[in-house]
């Protein structure tokens, strides 16, 4: 689950991070009113005005603007708030719809007053899969496209690797701090930013933490300018105060609908549906369709107790996509009996008006042979398969 910039701030300031300070506003009045806050927090009429959506980039899509006063601070936010920020990370990229933007962060000029002074860093905390520990990435240089500086000067990237059992050391913030250029109050200050930066990676349960920014000011202070903030799903039920977070209107609004439905649904950009129960079972189920000569048009995990209800409803979501030619069901019965999900086929079939694709049925495992009965017996125009090549051969047959 991704938190909007302000939410991730809020996150980092309740484990002691400092932060760039700042107020959300929806409206123009909203964001005059927070601006005046800041304004007599800070003593300065600069701000800056930052367009709230999940995606990065928005500076180049003119989603992130310097206020010099009150009336830039209105014309910003009156431009920014309602228009459809298009960014290399929102869907289609620059070419794309956009993301409509709903909110505004007014924040604090945290260059003031010495810019020459102040230095960019780049600091991300994720987990490293290969290694199965928590890995710092780090960079001096902060404020750019963080794949941009790999691909360029890879020796400007370092990683810091930690033992999850053991946490962060201080041999390792030292080590970081090091690697930055760090000295004086600067490097004090960022022991105690990047330890506690990790104690909030740790302590939400996040999957990622991306700090760029992370600025030194002139004054030697460590501040996280941008935040950006993703939670693992998984562990939201030990977090509700940021289960509470959440913004649908940020997600794709099928894969809000199947969540509801108790679906695990991820929307691709192939021409076969697929339904399946199981992430493994999913993950070769796909494979098989791009063997064939097809793409998988989604992800879609049914779970281990699909009942003819929820078999329904995955029919309905796969079938929105337009681009859409075949659905595969590929079942195995363990948990759940196959008898049961071929009725919840059946019974889609009969209830969901004009199915424009055919439908491959592949189940085995408990009642499989009463399953192939009901699909058989059935009259529709359900296709039936044991092995999994065979529902991949139909699959090739029916889309060219």
């Amino acid at each position: 689950m991704n938190l909007h910039e302000y939410q991730g701030k809020d996150l980092l300031t309740s484990y002691g991070v400092t932060v760039q300070r700042g107020k959300v506003a929806s409206t123009v009045e909203e964001a005059v009113a927070g601006y005046e806050q800041l304004k007599a927090e800070t003593g300065t009429e600069f701000c800056v005005v930052k367009a709230q959506i999940h995606a990065g980039g928005r500076g180049k899509g003119g989603g992130v603007k310097l206020a010099k006063n009150i009336d830039d601070l209105k014309q910003h936010a009156g431009n920014i708030l309602g228009m459809m920020l298009k960014t290399p990370q929102t869907p289609g990229g620059l070419d794309g719809e956009g993301k409509l933007v709903r909110k505004v962060f007014i924040a604090e000029d945290s260059y003031a007053p010495d810019f020459d002074a102040c230095k960019e860093y780049y600091v991300s905390i994720l987990m490293d899969r290969g290694s199965k520990r928590n890995v710092i990435i780090y960079s001096t240089e902060g404020g750019m496209n963080i794949e941009e500086v790999a691909e360029k000067t890879p020796h400007l990237v370092h990683k810091e690797f930690i033992d999850p059992h053991v946490g962060l050391r201080d041999f390792q913030k030292r080590n970081i701090a090091f690697n930055l250029g760090l000295t004086g109050l600067a490097y004090k200050n960022f022991l105690v930013f990047i330890g506690n930066l990790y104690k909030a990676f740790i302590g939400s349960d996040a999957s990622l933490f991306e700090i760029n920014p992370c600025l030194k000011t002139g004054d030697d202070r460590i501040v996280a300018v941008d935040a950006k903030v993703s939670i693992d799903d998984n562990a939201l039920f030990r977090h509700p105060n940021l289960e509470a977070m959440r913004d649908t209107d940020e997600e794709d609004p099928t894969e809000v609908e199947a969540k509801n439905y108790g679906l695990n649904y991820v929307k691709l950009e192939g021409n076969v549906g697929c339904m399946v129960n199981g992430a493994g079972l999913a993950m070769a189920t796909m494979d098989i369709i791009k063997l064939s000569g097809g793409s998988p048009a989604n992800f879609l995990d049914v779970g281990g107790t699909a009942d003819a209800a929820r078999v329904e409803q995955a029919f309905r979501l796969i079938l929105r996509d337009s681009n859409v030619k075949a659905i595969l069901i590929n079942i195995f019965g363990g948990i759940v009996r196959c008898d049961r999900v071929a009725q919840g086929v059946v019974d889609a079939y009969n209830n969901i008006e004009n199915i424009p694709v055919p439908i491959i049925v592949r189940l085995q495992g408990t009642n499989a042979d009463l399953a192939k009965e009901l699909i058989d017996n059935s009259g529709l125009e359900v296709h039936s398969a044991i092995a999994l090549q065979e529902a991949a051969d139909l699959v090739k047959k029916f889309i060219g």
